[in-house]
């Protein structure tokens, strides 16, 4: 592939080309490409559904209990394989392919096009985010949830066109993209698959693993369990060069400490709030929206103080690392389910969840499960790294193929 100007006056051309392609692309309006379908009366037809960056699947298949009347599918709209959908949400997510022929809701738009022309290359095209939120965004209609596509401020939208061979080429290399990804979302989620069946099997009460395991309250493990400072802080927030490290819930995520937001309060405050300050292998539990996630203080963050967390502070008789694996599995969510109050906002309280009972291997023991089960947590972290790494390369593509 090569660089070229992006643009020559009234000649457009994408920034990255395939050898042997240097004609301007050319723009139409959208109804000079796309022509819109309303054919009925097709009932007996397969019920498509959208699922939303896959384009369509039979609805049976969609894993969603939707409700719709068989005298009503006479007035839905038949689509052809490689067609294109105007859904609800496409003001959000771009446009959808129809992935096979069947029948949609007759609240979509079919748009088919009229031209030779690449369906995966306008899939592609339709989904990306100078599409969506620059030139679809100017035929939305409504606000908030009540938004949607106008088709008569669509038709007027200019639509990029290339020769047919070079939609080709770049339809091939998205397809090989999508197909990589997919793979890679496969692997994450087999791997996080495998790693729920071994936390079962080594925190299980009856583990033949373990056959000495006892069961302890984390209020016995963990003598000294408080929360972290509730009320309003901005006025303390300071830069990092004067301040201290200052840990909130948005902070704590599979398991571990993220950097992800930064604050810092000033070192009066830390002081007048002295037995919020965090020591390594103290454990931080989320305490109010996404609770009971939870995370093992290290060295780099001994020191810090916190807001709106329970910290448990390690009595010496198990190890921090196995306690927060077992909070983070499948058992260990049960158990703080069972203490979640709230229906809009989800919170638990630290004298609840000092009730709640672990097994407790030997010390040792309990360091080789936190062991094992961090690495399989090291494992998973790479890949979803390189998955993202794989999409933000597509993204870039993405910008660079299409005027």
């Amino acid at each position: 592939m090569a660089n070229v100007s992006s643009s020559n006056g009234l000649e457009k051309r994408p920034k990255l080309r395939f050898p042997g392609f240097d004609d301007p692309w050319k723009v139409f309006k959208a109804e000079e490409l796309f022509q819109n379908i309303t054919d009925r009366n097709h009932p007996d037809e397969t019920v498509l559904t959208i699922i939303q960056g896959k384009g369509t699947l039979p609805r049976e298949q969609a894993g969603r209990n939707i409700h719709y009347d068989d005298a009503s599918l006479s007035n839905y709209k038949k689509v052809e394989q490689g067609d294109f959908i105007i859904h609800l949400r496409s003001f959000e997510g771009g446009l959808e392919m129809a992935n096979e022929a069947g029948i949609v809701s007759p609240a979509y738009t079919i748009l088919r096009c009229k031209r030779p022309h690449s369906s995966l290359f306008y899939d592609a095209y339709f989904h990306t985010d100078e599409f969506i939120n620059h030139n679809l965004s100017k035929s939305v209609e409504g606000i908030r949830d009540g938004r949607q596509i106008s088709y008569e401020a669509f038709k007027w939208l200019g639509i990029p066109y290339c020769e047919p061979t070079e939609q080709e080429k770049i339809s091939t290399l998205f397809s090989a993209f999508n197909e990589r990804i997919a793979k890679q979302r496969d692997l994450v989620e087999s791997l996080k698959k495998y790693k729920r069946g071994l936390s079962k099997a080594v925190f299980s009460t009856n583990s033949e693993l373990f056959p000495k395991s006892t069961v302890a309250s984390l209020g016995e493990l963990f003598p000294f369990i408080r929360n972290g400072f509730v009320g309003t802080v901005t006025p303390f927030f300071t830069s990092q060069e004067n301040g201290v490290r200052y840990l909130q819930g948005t902070n704590i995520h599979d398991g571990k400490i993220s950097d992800e937001t930064a604050f810092y309060v000033t070192q009066a405050f830390n002081q007048k709030h002295s037995k919020n300050i965090l020591k390594s292998n103290d454990i931080l539990v989320v305490q109010s929206g996404h609770v009971g996630e939870c995370a093992v203080v290290g060295d780099n963050y001994a020191g810090s103080n916190c807001h709106a967390l329970i910290i448990m502070s390690n009595g010496g008789e198990c190890a921090s690392d196995y306690i927060c694996q077992y909070i983070n599995s499948d058992d260990g969510k049960k158990k703080i389910a069972a203490i979640t109050t709230g229906n809009t906002i989800k919170h638990i309280l630290a004298t609840s969840i000092a009730n709640i009972e672990v097994p407790l291997p030997s010390k040792k023991d309990q360091q080789r499960i936190a062991e094992l089960l961090n690495s399989w947590d090291n494992r998973i972290e790479q890949e979803i790294r390189n998955l993202c790494k794989l999409v933000r390369i597509k993204e870039g593509l993405l910008q660079q193929l299409f005027i």
